[in-house]
């Protein structure tokens, strides 16, 4: 099995939770979070059993406890005189129901399989193949960056094709992002719960995260503003539209509001933008606002597949993509330039347009299957692609989720979006990753008996 060093081992630790039950489960539950989310990967060492008893501040039988618990998910193999290690992929498939990973649902009508092959032969009649084999390490090409402002378009107006970075998704593109803009121990501000890869690449670089307040409508300016002034922070990162996992979108009063004052303070915006082109009825973005100073990340993985790989960056007027460009190499060389070349093949032709309203259509269709199931405390956008659901008083949501898991359903708990080490009672279930409807009606069906369940006294266990 592959080891990775034991830099930033305890990345993935968070503090306890006193309400949320005993603190082996606990620990247990941030191991599966955090592989879930990808911030473990298979061959990752996990600290030793005694250095992460003395960070947490527990005794050793409570770590082992935890450790044991984690094989008997297959989250973990253990290696005798070499210590715990993230399973291979092969052994956590995860549940039989995943509704706890992002990701779009496919499309009534389209056969992605048969668009793939035919679009993959089209390439290889028109296009050299060595070059489509080779290395790409620029912006992209002109066309790639054509393509890619043509994508963005219906949210972000026209943008000239030469502000436009091809990047290898958002992930690589919000750490490079964070390299470029800020020196290390830098302080962020983000939304209070926010994307988990955001989190995780500020805490691999070595950043501050800072977690302005929310409401019902999404992150307050007047949060941002005061953190911005106490902390002397420069960056914010930030997911107006459906946000993930709230599902708040910001109103255009508060996008004009946190403009006014990155202009007065002086602060880059980072705006991940993946569910813009879902949502049809957003304000414009953030970027449209302020095309000087904010950053525009939008992704095909969250709302075409998840396996082409591909982002696009559309930077302030007047920068240059050089350093952002360095940094990317760095975190992740390029593009899959077959991925990158078939995207572009499919906006040139409207393909990608035509995947993009039956993802949307497809999502309208799981979230009026989710009302009409789910609690009424469930938020949602009704073109998106998961729930946010805060949870009644007699549930807890780390114990919820593993009596989920033991009934074969997988949920995302807030702690894995949460910039603070005091998470909502609230669970996100995602709707995509389930292949057919009906399944996915069972699925909710089934979480809906599990939160209507007897009530039960909470307890802690150590």
């Amino acid at each position: 099995m592959p080891v990775t060093s034991d830099r930033n081992a305890m990345h993935w630790v968070r503090e306890f939770d006193s309400a949320a039950g005993a603190y082996y489960l606990q620990i247990a539950n941030m191991i599966e979070m955090a592989v879930g989310e990808g911030r473990l990967l298979p061959g990752d060492r996990l600290p030793p059993q005694r250095a992460l008893a003395q960070r947490l501040g527990v005794d050793l039988t409570t770590v082992t406890r935890a450790y044991t618990e984690a094989r008997q998910r297959h989250l973990l193999d253990a290696v005798t005189g070499r210590g715990s290690f993230v399973a291979a992929a092969v052994e956590r498939a995860g549940p039989p129901v995943d509704l706890g990973m992002n990701i779009p649902p496919p499309p009534q009508g389209v056969r992605l399989g048969e668009l793939i092959q035919r679009g993959v032969n089209d390439l290889l009649t028109r296009s050299n193949v060595d070059l489509l084999m080779t290395y790409h390490v620029g912006a992209g090409s002109k066309a790639e960056r054509a393509a890619g402002a043509a994508w963005i378009e219906p949210a972000l107006g026209r943008v000239a094709p030469e502000r436009i970075v091809v990047c290898p998704g958002a992930q690589a593109t919000i750490l490079a992002l964070i390299e470029t803009l800020s020196p290390p121990g830098a302080p962020i501000i983000c939304e209070a719960l926010t994307y988990p890869g955001l989190l995780g690449a500020a805490h691999f670089l070595g950043r501050r995260v800072l977690a302005a307040e929310m409401d019902d409508d999404g992150v307050l300016p007047a949060s941002i503003e005061r953190l911005a002034v106490a902390e002397k922070a420069k960056l914010v990162c930030l997911t107006p539209t459906i946000q993930n996992p709230t599902t708040a979108t910001l109103p255009r009063r508060r996008r004009e509001q946190i403009v006014a004052l990155a202009e007065k303070h002086d602060l880059i915006l980072i705006e991940d933008d993946p569910y813009h082109l879902l949502a049809e009825d957003a304000p414009p973005p953030l970027s449209a606002l302020a095309p000087h100073r904010a950053y525009y990340i939008s992704t095909v993985s969250k709302v075409l597949c998840p396996g082409l790989r591909c982002a696009y960056l559309a930077l302030p007027i007047g920068v240059e993509a050089d350093r952002v460009l360095e940094n990317l190499r760095a975190a992740s060389l390029m593009p899959a330039p077959l991925m990158s070349a078939l995207l572009t093949h499919w906006i040139q032709v409207g393909l990608a347009q035509e995947i993009l309203a039956g993802v949307r259509t497809e999502a309208h269709l799981r979230q009026k299957l989710a009302a009409e199931i789910l609690p009424k405390a469930a938020r949602a956008h009704r073109n998106g692609l998961h729930v946010w659901l805060p949870l009644p008083p007699h549930w807890e949501r780390l114990r919820l989720v593993e009596t989920m898991r033991r009934e074969g359903l997988g949920v995302s708990a807030s702690d894995a979006f949460a910039a603070t080490p005091h998470a909502p009672d609230a669970i996100r279930i995602s709707l995509g990753g389930v292949t057919e409807r009906t399944r996915l009606a069972q699925a909710l069906k089934s979480i809906r008996q599990i939160l209507d369940a007897e009530r039960r006294p909470r307890s802690m266990v150590v």
